[in-house]
């Protein structure tokens, strides 16, 4: 799915999933794709109303914490009012990819509508365990080799992140607290945990041009020191029912399918 790469500028510091109607919940800016409208007070009715950077009418949130270069200082409101140790001029994304992939063992089941979603670990630095960690770092001339550190890209490649998301549902819940426990992620043969359902896996694609030897910090919470293991996203389901019945049914016929 192209949903354009931010050229509305949407960015916060509000986390919709973690930390609903606390502003400046995040304690880091967030790049939004997707709903325009989003922040730590959208309802289901406001995200419904709201206009897309999507096409087709998906009105789903997808978002990430921001990718600043620490050469340069910060210039736009949005890039000062993070505080917390984040600071620099923001890297735009040269390009974004939301695309939805099916199971490799079974088909896929719809999900429901509002569903929120995670991945990643926003503590993983501090952290006693890294389970949660789902940091994909890289270069574009390589793009099947991921590291959870900063990539040196040889000259000429874009640095990407890649963002995938759980995708066994327990059947019951939009959410749940923390977000980990309603969705899960699959063994690493494709197979769902005992008493969940696959539903289609999102993964986003983000991709930035080259910037050899330039120096870059993820935003995040102070204590985490800009960690790149910390990397994370999330999203909110706000396709239409038949929107996502359409997405289904390509993924349930085997294909890789952009909304």
């Amino acid at each position: 799915m192209e949903c354009g790469s931010n050229a509305q500028g949407h960015y916060n510091e509000d986390n919709l999933v973690v930390s609903p109607g606390l502003r400046s919940g995040a304690h880091h800016t967030h790049a939004y794709a997707g709903n325009l409208s989003t922040d730590a007070f959208s309802t289901e009715a406001s995200l419904d109303a709201a206009a897309t950077s999507c096409p087709g009418g998906d009105r789903s949130t997808y978002y990430w914490p921001v990718l600043r270069r620490t050469d340069r200082p910060g210039t736009r409101a949005h890039e000062g009012s993070a505080g917390h140790g984040n600071g620099g001029e923001i890297l735009p994304e040269a390009s974004v990819s939301v695309e939805f992939l099916g199971s490799p063992v079974s088909k896929v089941v719809a999900m429901p509508r509002f569903l929120n979603a995670m991945t990643g670990d926003a503590v993983a630095f501090t952290a006693d365990t890294e389970a949660d960690v789902r940091a994909r770092w890289g270069c574009s001339g390589f793009p099947d080799r991921f590291t959870t550190r900063y990539p040196r890209c040889p000259a000429g490649e874009r640095l990407t992140r890649t963002l995938v998301f759980p995708s066994c549902w327990n059947g019951l819940d939009t959410a749940s607290s923390g977000q980990r426990s309603h969705l899960l992620f699959p063994a690493a043969n494709g197979v769902c945990p005992q008493g969940t359902f696959p539903v289609p896996r999102l993964r986003i694609s983000l991709a930035y041009e080259p910037l050899p030897g330039t120096p870059v910090a993820l935003d995040s919470f102070p204590e985490q020191r800009h960690s790149p293991k910390t990397d994370h996203a999330m999203f909110v389901n706000v396709m239409t029912g038949a929107r996502m019945a359409e997405v289904v049914d390509c993924l349930n016929q085997g294909r890789v399918c952009r909304t």
